[in-house]
């Protein structure tokens, strides 16, 4: 006998669609929970007052994220030795919200920023970040290579990554203790004086024809030799 169905029956179309996640509804749900005021308006409205692209359903208006002073973030953080990621020149606020994120899940406690020529936590960042920056410590700095020489005197080895550099990342043997990865921007590199005021110079091997990598993809490379190399030294 051939199965029959009603029309009160799901199409398995349907069915997905049922057992899609409703990420606005946890949102919201969320927020009741914690009594977060929450407040309905239409999709005109919403995009008005979003300053990113496609804000998914929801925008949140929360306090500024607070700078942390470098004494501070020099520190250990839990037991850990502190693991900085510097930035000079990074001007796309996606890249620095996509290193963020990167620097978060790979173990890094830290991150410096400066306050001129270079993006900050804008929106467009949060979003790329998705929710780092919440958890990374953040300082801002007036200029890198001052940063850079106070990091040192605080007994934190600067790295600053260069691919003239005669030594691999995998090479480097500081990874384990305290450690800045110095990073800078796509094309120009660091600045001559940041690069002469890092305890040394690394670069991330390659091979084919292109000749460098995107900022945040180098620090993801980067970010996890150190966390594996802590890993095992931890292990």
């Amino acid at each position: 006998m051939a199965r029959g169905y009603t029309g009160d029956e799901a199409t398995d179309d349907e069915q997905a669609e049922l057992s899609r996640p409703d990420p606005v509804g946890e949102i919201a749900r969320a927020a009741d929970a914690a009594r977060v005021p929450l407040r309905t308006v239409d999709r005109v409205a919403l995009h008005h007052a979003a300053i990113t692209d496609t804000p998914q359903g929801v925008i949140a208006w929360a306090e500024p994220l607070e700078e942390i002073p470098m004494e501070t973030i020099c520190q250990e953080a839990r037991g850990r030795p502190p693991f900085l990621v510097v930035l000079e020149g990074v001007t796309d606020p996606r890249n620095v919200g996509a290193i963020a994120r990167t620097a978060l899940t790979a173990g890094a406690t830290g991150m410096v920023l400066p306050r001129h020529r270079g993006a900050h936590i804008t929106p467009a960042a949060a979003k790329a970040a998705a929710g780092a920056v919440e958890y990374l410590a953040m300082a801002v700095e007036p200029g890198i290579p001052a940063a850079l020489t106070r990091l040192v005197e605080r007994e934190v080895w600067c790295v600053g990554l260069d691919p003239d550099a005669g030594t691999s990342i995998y090479e480097v043997e500081v990874w384990e203790g305290p450690v800045a990865v110095v990073l800078g921007a796509e094309g120009r590199g660091l600045s001559r004086l940041s690069a002469r005021r890092c305890d040394l110079l690394a670069t991330i091997p390659q091979a084919g024809p292109l000749g460098s990598l995107n900022v945040s993809a180098a620090a993801a490379v980067v970010c996890f030799e150190v966390a594996r190399r802590r890993a095992a030294m931890a292990g």
